[in-house]
């Protein structure tokens, strides 16, 4: 009975990260074993082989848990079946937008090496060691702000030469929890092992901090890069802005409204601006302009109560003001969104409706891979799925580096 328990329990996490159990109410429960299950596939594979072959040879075999099992299997080949497809997709996706001969922008074109899985990282994926990476910790960007006034650099072991690429990091969390140094950590570490320097902040968090403390202090250490970041090696003038959730919601709203004033509270001349945007997963409308349901649930259920601390119907304009999709310009950086097709905390259908905002409207490049059977935080430790994702941003932000120095020392010249 202890095997057959087993199996039906799998048998029903499987399903769901399959085909997520889908409405507002389940969101967050179906979200959570379906995330897991998904990107560690692979392992739950694995397991529940090994546990039905081990029943299998037993005095007392359970058809009913041998043929549950045998589902579950099949089920999970799928899920990893769909994990290694990202990998197709998110190249058909730059090709598209950038063109197929977008990697002739690249300085090296990656090798075959390049892009194959890491499989040894993949077996300990909480293991996240990189030892051709150091990581300097707790640097204040604002004293005032205790520990959410602070960030992390990470860059090469190697000093990088002066003028290296910049990343700026944002955490999600819900704009209510989350520090810097949970998320992210797997692209982070891959382009500081590359060369670039790479910046994890923290902000302020609501309720305690309404909106808009949060996007003030993404600012603020936007400002704090274009000041500081070439004592550590970066180029104070090339800043790429990278978050998932919250993060992504934060990052693209930041790219999109650079100099701000009313954002820029005491620092209201710096240059906020950054040259690109890579946001994953993010909440683009919480003015619920889309018309999509779960944006308008969102926006009366969460982010009004919590986050912004009053009503839409009482001040709209803050939650359009807070929306990245209602603040899509012709002047927009290029972008590079990326979604998964399941996601249970932040449905697609906003990230379709801010790409075709973009693409009717932006001038940049306007890059968009939807993931097959991705979750929401599909890329917080490493999988199949998110060694891809990685890869795919490497191959678009070295494009857009090599493009903007480029175009920069033709216009000095």
């Amino acid at each position: 009975m202890a095997f057959l328990r087993r199996q039906v329990v799998t048998a029903a996490l499987v399903a769901n990260a399959v085909r997520p159990v889908p409405g507002y109410r389940t969101a967050l429960l179906s979200f959570f074993p379906s995330w897991l299950v998904g990107e560690l596939a692979p392992h739950v594979l694995a397991a529940t082989v090994a546990d039905a072959a081990a029943h299998a040879t037993g005095p007392r075999r359970d058809a009913r848990g041998l043929a549950l099992a045998a589902a579950s299997s099949a089920g999970l080949a799928h899920l990893v079946d769909q994990s290694r497809r990202v990998r197709r997709v998110a190249e058909e996706s730059l090709t598209e937008a950038l063109g197929a001969d977008y990697e002739d922008g690249l300085e090296t074109r990656p090798s075959p090496a390049d892009l194959a899985l890491p499989w040894r990282r993949l077996v300990y994926p909480f293991r996240m060691r990189e030892p051709r990476v150091r990581v300097e910790r707790d640097i204040a960007y604002d004293d005032a702000l205790g520990r959410r006034g602070m960030l992390d650099v990470y860059r090469p072991v190697d000093p990088p030469p002066e003028g290296a690429p910049v990343l700026l990091q944002v955490h999600g969390g819900g704009w209510t929890i989350g520090r810097k140094d949970q998320q992210g950590i797997p692209l982070m570490q891959h382009l500081a092992a590359k060369g670039w320097v790479c910046v994890a902040v923290n902000y302020r968090l609501a309720p305690r901090d309404r909106w808009p403390a949060q996007i003030e202090d993404v600012k603020k250490t936007i400002a704090w890069v274009r000041e500081h970041i070439g004592a550590y090696g970066g180029d104070p003038g090339y800043i790429a802005i990278t978050g998932g959730s919250a993060g992504g919601h934060l990052a693209a709203l930041a790219a999109l409204t650079p100099h701000r004033r009313e954002w820029q509270p005491g620092f209201e001349d710096a240059d906020t601006s950054v040259q690109v945007a890579v946001p994953h997963y993010g909440i683009y409308d919480f003015a619920g302009s889309t018309g999509v349901r779960a944006a308008e649930l969102m926006r009366d259920r969460f982010l009004g109560p919590r986050v912004l601390g009053r009503r839409w119907a009482e001040d709209p304009e803050v939650f359009e003001d807070a929306s990245p999709i209602l603040q899509v310009t012709d002047r927009a950086p290029d972008m590079f969104v990326l979604h998964g097709r399941h996601d249970s905390l932040a449905p697609v259908e906003q990230a379709r409706l801010f790409v075709e905002r973009l693409r009717s409207t932006s001038r940049r490049s306007v890059v968009y891979a939807e993931l097959p059977g991705a979750q929401h935080a599909f890329d917080v430790f490493p999988s199949i799925r998110s060694a891809h994702v990685v890869r795919a941003i490497d191959r678009y932000l070295h494009w857009h580096w090599h493009t903007h120095r480029s175009a920069r020392a033709g216009a000095a010249t």
